[in-house]
């Protein structure tokens, strides 16, 4: 796997985003369509796993989280920036979407959560914030920025 395939793997992806609200509608639709026990959900995983392995992925590390900003936002990704993390039993620092965000949670050792979620996608609409939390074991975190827009608090 390699930063480009992983990026024409997500720009299929955000190709049936483009222009779908980020609400409780486009949660259960991505989970039902691209949920855990899809192929999609496990090309992802795997793509995931091998950036961090090969260190493309999450070549940064803040707090005991590892994380980075693999794409910035662009017209192939409809607008998205694309994030990863490695999260184990830890909170990250408070942030809000102003435009929203949505993650992938990709657990990796034990029954991780994100933010009380399992395996899957968790959407959160515009103006939301939160403390990013894996629980329960250790998690990559693959998310979706629309125009990349994330407000840190402090």
């Amino acid at each position: 796997m390699t930063p480009e395939r992983l990026r024409q793997h997500i720009a299929t992806l955000t190709a049936e985003l483009a222009g779908r609200p980020l609400d409780a509608a486009l949660d259960a639709w991505l989970n039902a369509e691209h949920g855990p026990t899809s192929a999609s959900y496990a090309t992802l995983k795997a793509a995931c796993e091998a950036g961090v392995a090969a260190g493309w992925l999450c070549d940064r590390e803040g707090g005991g989280i590892r994380y980075g900003r693999i794409f910035k936002p662009a017209p192939d990704l409809h607008g998205f920036s694309v994030d990863v993390v490695d999260m184990k039993d830890i909170a990250g620092p408070h942030h809000a979407h102003p435009n929203g965000e949505i993650d992938l949670i990709m657990p990796i050792e034990g029954d991780a959560t994100f933010d009380g979620r399992p395996a899957g996608w968790l959407v959160c609409p515009p103006g939301s914030a939160h403390r990013p939390t894996v629980a329960n074991g250790r998690a990559l975190v693959l998310y979706l920025l629309p125009e990349g827009r994330i407000e840190f608090t402090r």
